[in-house]
């Protein structure tokens, strides 16, 4: 089997982990989703801080997919000046069969989405704003911009069209 990764990153409240979980659906049994929320505050219960326990571990859970998953799925906001290094490994690891995407959205379109979100009780507009770290992209080939005016549907058919290719 030749699995791929996808990486999906970018600010709090943009639509990464919507994105992650309907790609994962349409993709079916066998797809792994290493959600960098899951594995740093519920696996791990970590800050986000330089060298925390959750990078080796989002890196050592898409290692174990590759061959045996289809498609590897990691999402997160996923700075690149703490996970790019490990991104980059996992580039290098799955031989260029990587996806990579960046949601590239203004401040206030977070703060929008954010408000319509399952996470909108636990944080509000300071806490997206102290997280916000704008034009974060990882700079590899191929890496794919997603902006304000794609939908939740728009993105999942370009996604699922590159995949394809």
């Amino acid at each position: 089997m030749e699995s791929k990764l996808i990486i999906i990153r970018g600010n709090s409240g943009s639509g990464k982990t919507t994105t992650a979980k309907s790609l994962q659906d349409h993709l079916g049994h066998g797809t792994l989703l290493v959600s960098q929320d899951v594995v740093r505050r519920d696996m791990l219960k970590v800050h986000d801080r330089e060298g925390n326990l959750s990078i080796d571990l989002i890196r050592q859970i898409a290692e174990y997919g590759k061959d045996k998953c289809e498609f590897v799925i990691v999402e997160g906001i996923l700075y690149k000046s703490r996970y790019g290094d490990m991104l980059n490994h996992l580039i290098q690891f799955y031989a260029q069969k990587t996806f990579a995407y960046y949601f590239d959205l203004p401040f206030e379109e977070t703060v929008r989405r954010h408000k319509s979100s399952s996470k909108r009780m636990e944080f509000g507009e300071d806490s997206l704003r102290s997280w916000w770290n704008p034009n974060d992209t990882l700079g590899v080939d191929g890496e794919t911009i997603l902006t304000h005016d794609m939908s939740e549907c728009d993105v999942l058919k370009l996604v699922l069209n590159q995949l394809q290719k």
